[in-house]
């Protein structure tokens, strides 16, 4: 049997070591600059005279867009590279930001923040990222590396939620957005450390993969019941974040919550998360990843009823922040590797893509529903409560996925 090449024995470039700082600083850029929008629907809705909802359509054609394009971007990695996808990726991400200054028209403002962004994302995400992990590292080691990944985004999500706010105080909302764009740019260089494709390998595990074609592998993945429940799932997880992310800063600040402070909120998710998917990231490699997934969905849905019943003071937000933060993304390192496990890595970028559609169809809904009923009813009550209903849907749809090679593969004995 072959072995994977000892890490001293490769360039300095191949190194995991450096294959992992380089992802995890793309990883904090581009969601970083992400988790910051919410901090701009009121000074872009107000100096337009918008109603809520554009911004909130905007967002949430951001979050579909991202959703759809993901697997054509997981695909188009697994065949030319990742590192050609992020970089385009990147490049489309900075132009769809650095446009919305100029957007003054909402179907301007729909492609520039909706359209390109979202497309951008999608290319320059932790889900690329996380597919060159899993072609680098052995599979005992991937919920680990798919953890640090996640952690990384969730460091930029602290990072770029004060930055955001002070670029928006100091120089107004337009500049910010253009700072941002420039910040997007750094990514560029870093893609050269994440080159490769699937044939590219160094995982002597995923060397006896089937030469499935694209159809097949996505037909085969289909077929298996549980991959369609994991697919369900993390549905909630994109309804639920996106909705937070989004709309927590404006039903904060009306509600006689300082700036400030929500700000501050969003930052200390970000940074509760670093902590919650690394320990994610861990216990994926050595709990069921089943039953871990069906906890955090179980800890969101009580952590928003919480929230929602007692007085909402600065104590109250900064509680369910770190809560919520420990909580956040960690359900994407157990969620990865059950994709793994299931399929292997030949197919990994499309394949999670797949699941990671069905997280933006729900980002879409919850920031587009956020808007709607916020326009409609004047606040945000029935859609909080939804999250809580949906976070009982999701602890409920994973106890059924079973955790093994799905029936057709090869090597059912490998794990990952």
């Amino acid at each position: 049997m072959t072995t994977s090449p000892s890490p001293d024995a490769l360039p300095f470039w191949q190194r995991p070591a450096t294959i992992i700082v380089a992802g995890c600083l793309i990883c904090l850029t581009s969601f970083g600059v992400r988790s910051s929008f919410g901090l701009f629907t009121a000074p872009i809705s107000d100096a337009h005279g918008w109603p809520r909802e554009v911004f909130g359509l905007a967002l949430a054609l951001q979050n579909l867009l991202w959703g759809v394009a993901q697997p054509f971007a997981g695909a188009a990695a697994d065949r030319f590279g990742t590192a050609r996808v992020l970089a385009v990726g990147a490049l489309i991400y900075a132009t769809g930001v650095a446009l919305i200054p100029y957007s003054d028209t909402p179907g301007l403002f729909y492609l520039s923040a909706g359209m390109l962004s979202g497309i951008g994302i999608a290319t320059a995400s932790f889900a690329i990222v996380m597919t060159a992990f899993s072609r680098r590292m052995p599979p005992e080691r991937r919920s680990w590396a798919f953890g640090i990944a996640t952690s990384a985004s969730s460091l930029g999500q602290f990072v770029f939620a004060p930055l955001g706010q002070a670029f928006i105080a100091a120089y107004g909302w337009q500049t910010a957005m253009l700072l941002l764009a420039v910040l997007l740019l750094f990514c560029l260089p870093l893609t050269m450390a994440l080159r490769g494709s699937a044939s590219d390998s160094t995982n002597a595990d995923d060397a006896s993969d089937p030469e499935v074609t694209l159809g097949g592998a996505l037909a085969w993945a289909l077929r298996y019941r549980s991959y369609v429940l994991l697919v369900f799932g993390f549905f909630v997880c994109g309804f639920q974040l996106a909705f937070i992310t989004i709309h927590m800063p404006p039903y904060l600040t009306e509600s006689g919550i300082g700036a400030g402070v929500a700000a501050g909120a969003i930052a200390i998710v970000g940074l509760a998360n670093v902590a919650g998917s690394y320990i994610s990231g861990i216990l994926g490699g050595r709990l069921s990843k089943r039953y871990l997934l069906s906890a955090i969905y179980f800890g969101r849905a009580a952590a928003i009823t919480v929230f929602l019943l007692v007085p909402l003071s600065t104590v109250s937000v900064f509680g369910f922040a770190v809560v919520m933060g420990l909580l956040w993304l960690s359900t994407v390192p157990p969620t990865a590797g059950l994709v793994a496990l299931m399929f292997g890595t030949r197919y990994m970028g499309m394949l999670y893509g797949i699941v990671f559609f069905s997280h933006q169809v729900g980002s879409f809904l919850g920031v587009w529903l956020g808007g709607v009923l916020y326009d409609r009813m004047g606040n945000y009550d029935a859609v909080w409560w939804l999250s809580v209903a949906l976070g009982l849907f999701a602890t409920l749809v994973h106890l059924p996925i079973r955790e093994a090679r799905a029936p057709g593969a090869v090597r059912d004995s490998a794990t990952a």
